[in-house]
C-alpha cells in the first residue's frame, strides 16, 4: 500500500489536474472564472492529526453544496431523524440537483433526498433559531468550531450572486409551499438562509476537517466531547454514499468507495470512517456539477491508500 506523505499527495495533484482542461468553470461565484480553470488542491487530515497538503490547497472558495452536510447536522441534533424525515426523503435520484420536476411525483411532494437544492432547502426550515440571523450565525459557529477556524465567514459578495441567479431555488421553494410541505414564512426564511450558508468561505484544509469530524462520529480530532450524536453522523455518512454526488453518486460509490459530498464551486468533502477526512478544490467541473479533477484524485487516493469502506483486506 502506498505511503501517505505531502510528496504523494504533490504527486496525486500532479497526475490529476489535467483532467480539469475537459471541464468549465460555474459563471456565478464570484472569484470564479475560467483563469482557475485547473487549479487543484488537497488536504488530508488523519484522525491521529497529521495534516498533507498539496496544490491551491490554500485557496478561499464559496462552500456552495457541502453546506447541505452542515445543515443536516443541525437539523437531525435540533429533531432528529424521525421528523426531519418526514419533511425530506432519503432516497438517491437520477434528476439533477436543481430539478422541479420530482418534487410532483414523489410522496407527499417531499424531496427526495437532503443533497438536493430542494430537499436542503426543506432542511433548513428545521434549524432552530428565532431569525434568519439567528439561525444562520448558530451554523457559523458550528462550522468554525469544528475546524477549528474562527475566521471562517460569509462572501456578502457571493450572497449577492446567490439571490440574483437564484430564481430556480426560488421556484423549488415557492413549489414546497404550494403543496405544504412549507409554509410561507418557511420558505422565504430556509430559502435566504440557504443562500447565506452556500455563501460561506472555506478552504481544503477546512473541509479535511469537516470530514475528519465525520470520520470521528461527531467529535473535533483530539477532543472528548461529542457535539453531534453519533447516531446523527452515521445517518449523515449513509446519505453521502448514496446520493453526496449529485447524480453520479452511485459511480463514485463504486469506484471510490467512502462518504462524499460535492459543490459547484468544485469543492469535495470525504470522510473515510475511522481514518481522515479529505478536503479538495478543483473548479473545473463537469455537467453533473462534480469536480473533474477532484473526482480523479478521489479515484488515485482510494486506489493507492485502499480507502474504500468495501475493501478486503485479504485481496
Amino acid at each position: 500500500m502506498t505511503e501517505l506523505s505531502n510528496e504523494y499527495i504533490e504527486e496525486v495533484v500532479k497526475a490529476c489536474r489535467p483532467f480539469a482542461s475537459k471541464g468549465s468553470v460555474i459563471g456565478h461565484i464570484p472569484g470564479l472564472d475560467q483563469s482557475h480553470l485547473t487549479d487543484l488542491g488537497v488536504t488530508i487530515v488523519t484522525l491521529d492529526g497529521k495534516t498533507y497538503s498539496a496544490g491551491e490547497a490554500e485557496h478561499n472558495f464559496s462552500i456552495q453544496s457541502i453546506s447541505k452536510v452542515i445543515i443536516l447536522l443541525i437539523a437531525l441534533e435540533d429533531f432528529g431523524k424521525d421528523i426531519v424525515f418526514q419533511k425530506v426523503g432519503m432516497e438517491p435520484t437520477d434528476d439533477f440537483f436543481n430539478s422541479i420536476s420530482n418534487l410532483e411525483s414523489y410522496e407527499g411532494h417531499r424531496p427526495y433526498n437532503p443533497f438536493i437544492n430542494s430537499g436542503a432547502i426543506a432542511t433548513a426550515s428545521l434549524i432552530k433559531g428565532g431569525s434568519v440571523k439567528e439561525k444562520f450565525n448558530r451554523i457559523l459557529d458550528f462550522l468554525r468550531t469544528i475546524t477549528e477556524n474562527d475566521k471562517i465567514y460569509m462572501n456578502e459578495e457571493t450572497y449577492d450572486a446567490e439571490i440574483k441567479n437564484g430564481a430556480r431555488n426560488k421556484a423549488l421553494a415557492y413549489f414546497m409551499e404550494s403543496t405544504g410541505v412549507l409554509s410561507a414564512q418557511e420558505s422565504d426564511d430556509a430559502l435566504d438562509l440557504y443562500h447565506r450558508v452556500n455563501s460561506i468561505e472555506i478552504n481544503a484544509l477546512a473541509l479535511a476537517k469537516i470530514g475528519c469530524f465525520l470520520s470521528n462520529h461527531g467529535r473535533i480530532i483530539g477532543k472528548k466531547k461529542q457535539l453531534i450524536h453519533a447516531e446523527h453522523v452515521r445517518t449523515v455518512k449513509a446519505i453521502m454514499l448514496t446520493s453526496g454526488m449529485y447524480n453520479e453518486s452511485g459511480t463514485f460509490a463504486v469506484e471510490v468507495g467512502f462518504p462524499l459530498k460535492s459543490g459547484v464551486s468544485g469543492s469535495i468533502v470525504g470522510s473515510v470512517p475511522g481514518k481522515m477526512g479529505i478536503g479538495i478544490i478543483g473548479p473545473a467541473i463537469n455537467k453533473k456539477g462534480n469536480s473533474l479533477a477532484g473526482g480523479e484524485v478521489l479515484r488515485l487516493l482510494s486506489k493507492d491508500l485502499k480507502l474504500n469502506i468495501f475493501h478486503d483486506e485479504n485481496s
